[in-house]
């Protein structure tokens, strides 16, 4: 799948991130590349702006799809950085036009991706800022919290509220994590639409990918 080139603007974008490009997408663990290098999966809802997301940090308009249907990634893609560092897209969570035999098999196959894949070093979880904390996202967080995955967490569509709004369901977020005793875990406002909270994203990934 060829990836076209998109000029976002150089501005506080990390060049790292631009040399991204599609390496494979799998339906089936035995189909992943080896387990080996870093991986920093991106999770959420499939509305919540995930693809969108990745696009905007790595400043790469068409690198994942983006589909006003719900659900369009239904494939683990894998977007190389270089030979041992990969930005890893997970099927988006709640995409209800599907079979539930679908539903059952991507549940089934992303608990086991992310149970046993040594080389994934960081969960970056995607939130609607206007609807944060669904129950898709609690079970991420304590998954993360109970076998000590780091995540970070970005409040997507932050362009959608207005600035006391987007705070105010920021410190939701914020309060939610010191309840279940995930303080070290850092939630933050981010924006495709607006480029907003792009390098504090990146800067999140700089120290996973080390």
């Amino acid at each position: 799948m060829a990836v076209k080139q998109n000029d976002f603007g150089a501005i506080g974008m990390n060049p790292v991130y631009r040399k991204a490009s599609y390496a494979l997408g799998a339906h089936r663990l035995h189909q992943l590349p080896p387990d080996e290098g870093v991986e920093v999966a991106f999770a959420g809802r499939s509305n919540a702006g995930k693809s969108s997301a990745l696009n905007t940090i790595t400043g790469i308009s068409s690198l994942a799809r983006i589909s006003k249907m719900p659900g369009r990634t239904q494939q683990i893609n894998f977007f190389r950085l270089d030979e041992n560092r990969y930005l890893v897209d997970l099927p988006g969570y709640g995409y209800a036009k599907v079979p539930e035999r679908v539903k059952l098999h991507w549940q089934h196959t992303l608990e086991r991706y992310l149970q046993t894949r040594l080389s994934l070093r960081g969960l970056v979880l995607v939130m609607d800022i206007r609807h944060p904390l669904k129950e898709f996202d609690r079970q991420m967080l304590l998954w993360c919290r109970q076998v000590g995955m780091p995540v970070h967490i970005l409040l997507s569509k932050a362009d959608k509220l207005k600035r006391g709004a987007a705070q105010r369901s920021l410190q939701t977020v914020e309060n939610h994590l010191r309840s279940i005793q995930m303080e070290q875990v850092e939630a933050q406002l981010f924006s495709s639409l607006k480029r907003q909270g792009i390098e504090q994203a990146q800067a999140r990934l700089d120290i996973w990918f080390g």
